[in-house]
C-alpha cells in the first residue's frame, strides 16, 4: 500500500494554518459516529494540499438530512456528499424486523438508499460516495447461515450486492467498497468494540487514514484533477527474473515454476490494466533489439509488443528516457507510474521527476503483485469504448513522432499526414467519451466544468444547447473522438459553456477546424457572435490565448467573435462531410 500518514499525523495538519487554490466542498452523513473521520479525511485534504470545506452532520441523520429539502445539507451545495451507514446499525435493523419480513429485507435497505440516492440526485449537482457494507457473521447460523434466506449474513450479501447494481445504474453515485477494505486489513483493524460503545464510533484511528486516503481517489477521479494513465515499466528481474542481456532468453525466470510465476503475475496484471485503457510503456537499459526478444519470442511472456505503447531500451538515464516517453504520449508526470526493482533508479527518477509515481517495490518478487494490488494506482471514476483502443493510437502516434523529424516544416508535416475530421453533434455512443472527456481534461480545458453521463444526456435533450464531438483521423489511423465543444444559445448569442481538446492533438489545428464547425452550426440557429470564457486553472495555462489566436475581441474578461464577417480560418485538416469521392 502507498504510504499512508498515521491518524494523529493527520490530526496535526488540522492545526497548520495554510492556503491552498484547490478548494473542494464535502458533506458528511453517517448513522455512526464521525467527527474523528472528519479530521482524518479534512487531514489528508491537506496532505495532497487541497482545501476541504466539510460539512458533517448530526449523528445518524442519513434520512432526515436527506430528506428535508430545507435542511443544512442542501443549504451547504456540497460538490460530493458521502453517505457512511454501518454493517452495526444494519443488523440492529435486522434484529428488529420480524420473522417473517426478514427474506425481503435487502429489498427494504435497497429500496431507502435508491431513494437517498434519487433526492440527492434529483436535489442537487452532488456526486455521492456511498460506503456498502463490511462482511458480519452474527454466528446464529453459523456457515450454514450463507443456506438460510431468512439469515443476516445472507440478507448482508444480497444487499452488497443490489448496492453495485443500484450505483451501475446510477451515473452520479460511487460506491466506497468498505467491505474489500475490511477483507485486507481485518475486522479488529475495522472495528473495536469499547470504541463503539463508549463514542458509536465504528472505525478504528488507525483505519480512518487508510479510508480517507482511498476515498481521496474516488474524489480526484471523479473530477478528473489526479489520474493516473500511464505504467512504465523497467523489464531485468521486474517484468522477468533475470538479466536478458546476460542470461538470454534460456535464462531468464518467467512462467508458471518458482520465482518465475510471480512475474507471469505481474504481467497479467499489467495486461489487464491495458485492456482497461492504462498506457503501457517500456523503460529499460538495454540494448533494444535484446530487450525485445523476449516479447517476441519467449513462450511464456503474458505481454506482447503489441501491448507496448512506448518502448524505450537503451543505456541513456532512465529519468532522460521518461521525459522522451511524455513528449511522445502528451500527457502530465502526475499521469505516470513506473515500476522498477532497482533502488538506484527508483530514487533517481523520483529526484528528477517528482510528479511521477515510483512504488517502493518489495525486495521479493513474490510479494510485487499483492503489493501493487493494495496500492490502488490506478482509480477511476468511468470507462468508455475509446479506452480500449487507446494503446494502438499511442503507438499510431509513436510513428508520427519519428516521421516529423524528416520535416523542415510544421506545415510540411501536417500536411503530410493527410488529416479529416468530422463534427456532430453528442449520440448515444459518444456521451459517456463526451462525460469522460469533461471529467478528465484538465489542460485544454477552458472553463473546466465537470458533467456526469446524466449531465450529457440533459444537456443533448436540450433545445438551448449546441454540441460538437470532434473526431480526426490521418494516414496512420484514428484519433477517436478529440474534442467537444458545449455552446448554450442565450438569444442571439452562442455562450462557449465548455472546449475540451486531448493533448495528443494539440499544434494539429483541431482548433481551427473546431471553430470552422461551430460557426457553421451556430449560423444555422440565427447566432450573431460567439462569447467564450477562460477559467484559470493551475493546469489550463495552455489555453490562456485561445481565442486571442483565434480571432476574438477581449472585452471584460470575455471573448467575442462577430460572426457576420468571418472568414473560415485556414488549416490542414479536411471536412469528412465535404469530401467528393
Amino acid at each position: 500500500m502507498e504510504f499512508v500518514p498515521t491518524f494523529n499525523a493527520l490530526r496535526k495538519n488540522n492545526k497548520k494554518e495554510f492556503s491552498f487554490s484547490k478548494k473542494k466542498k464535502i458533506a458528511i452523513l453517517g448513522d455512526s459516529s464521525t467527527q474523528f473521520f472528519k479530521i482524518a479525511l479534512k487531514g489528508y485534504g491537506i496532505e495532497l494540499e487541497v482545501d476541504f470545506e466539510i460539512y458533517e452532520a448530526d449523528y445518524d441523520m442519513i434520512e432526515q438530512e436527506v430528506f428535508n429539502l430545507n435542511s443544512q445539507l442542501y443549504d451547504f451545495e456540497a460538490e460530493v456528499i458521502i453517505v457512511i451507514p454501518s454493517v452495526e446499525k444494519l443488523l440492529d435493523k435486522f434484529y428488529k424486523t420480524s420473522g417473517d419480513e426478514r427474506e425481503n429485507f435487502a429489498d427494504l435497505i435497497i429500496g431507502s438508499y435508491s431513494d437517498i440516492y434519487q433526492t440527492i440526485n434529483k436535489n442537487t449537482r452532488s456526486k455521492v460516495i456511498l460506503f456498502n457494507f463490511a462482511s458480519l457473521n452474527n454466528s446464529v447460523f453459523g456457515h450454514y447461515g450463507s443456506k438460510v434466506r431468512s439469515s443476516f449474513v445472507y440478507q448482508l450479501r444480497k444487499v452488497n450486492y443490489e448496492l453495485t447494481n443500484l450505483s451501475i445504474d446510477s451515473d452520479n453515485l460511487f460506491l466506497y467498497d468498505l467491505d474489500l477494505l475490511q477483507s485486507r486489513v481485518g475486522y479488529n483493524f475495522r472495528y473495536e468494540a469499547k470504541f463503539h460503545v463508549s463514542s458509536k464510533m465504528v472505525f478504528t484511528l488507525d483505519i480512518l487514514p487508510i479510508i480517507s486516503k482511498e476515498l481521496c481517489d474516488i474524489i480526484f477521479s471523479i473530477d478528473g484533477s489526479k489520474l493516473r494513465k500511464c505504467l512504465i515499466l523497467d523489464l531485468d528481474n521486474t517484468m522477468w527474473g533475470g538479466v536478458i542481456g546476460d542470461d538470454g532468453m534460456e535464462g531468464i525466470q518467467i512462467g508458471d515454476l518458482g520465482i518465475g510465476k510471480a512475474f507471469t503475475d505481474l504481467q497479467y496484471w499489467a495486461k489487464e490494466l491495458k485492456r482497461r485503457g492504462i498506457i503501457l510503456c517500456v523503460c529499460s537499459k538495454n540494448t533494444e533489439s535484446i530487450a525485445k526478444e523476449p516479447f517476441e519470442k519467449h513462450p511464456d511472456m503474458v505481454l506482447s509488443l503489441e501491448d507496448i505503447s512506448v518502448f524505450v531500451a537503451n543505456w541513456e538515464n532512465k529519468a532522460d528516457n521518461i521525459r522522451h516517453i511524455k513528449e511522445i504520449l502528451n500527457i502530465g508526470y502526475d499521469s505516470m507510474v513506473f515500476l522498477d526493482d532497482n533502488p538506484f533508479e527508483r530514487n533517481l527518477v523520483r529526484k528528477e521527476l517528482p510528479e511521477v509515481f515510483v512504488p517502493e517495490l518489495p525486495s521479493d518478487p513474490a510479494e510485487y503483485s499483492s503489493y501493487l494490488r493494495n496500492c490502488n494506482l490506478f482509480e477511476t471514476a468511468s470507462v468508455s469504448g475509446e479506452d480500449i483502443n487507446r494503446t494502438k493510437r499511442y503507438q499510431e502516434e509513436a510513428k508520427r513522432v519519428s516521421v516529423k523529424s524528416s520535416f523542415s516544416s510544421i506545415a510540411g508535416y501536417l500536411e503530410n499526414l493527410n488529416m479529416i475530421g468530422s463534427a456532430d453533434p453528442f449520440d448515444n455512443f459518444s456521451i459517456p467519451r463526451v462525460a469522460q472527456l469533461t471529467q478528465r481534461s484538465n489542460q485544454f480545458n477552458l472553463r473546466t466544468i465537470r458533467y456526469s453521463e446524466a449531465d450529457i444526456k440533459n444537456i443533448c435533450e436540450s433545445d438551448k444547447h449546441v454540441t460538437l464531438a470532434i473526431k480526426l483521423k490521418d494516414k496512420y489511423g484514428s484519433y477517436g473522438l478529440i474534442s467537444t465543444i458545449i455552446g448554450e444559445i442565450q438569444r442571439k448569442e452562442l455562450f462557449i459553456d465548455t472546449w475540451i481538446m486531448s493533448c495528443r492533438v494539440l499544434k494539429r489545428d483541431v482548433e481551427k477546424f473546431a471553430l470552422n464547425q461551430l460557426v457553421e452550426k451556430s449560423k444555422s440557429y440565427g447566432v450573431d457572435q460567439i462569447v467564450g470564457e477562460r477559467i484559470p486553472t493551475a493546469k489550463n495555462v495552455i489555453v490562456q490565448d485561445h481565442y486571442k489566436n483565434l480571432g476574438f475581441i477581449e472585452k471584460n474578461g470575455r471573448w467575442y467573435l462577430d460572426l457576420k464577417d468571418y472568414k473560415a480560418l485556414d488549416c490542414f485538416i479536411q471536412n469528412e462531410d465535404k469530401i467528393t469521392v
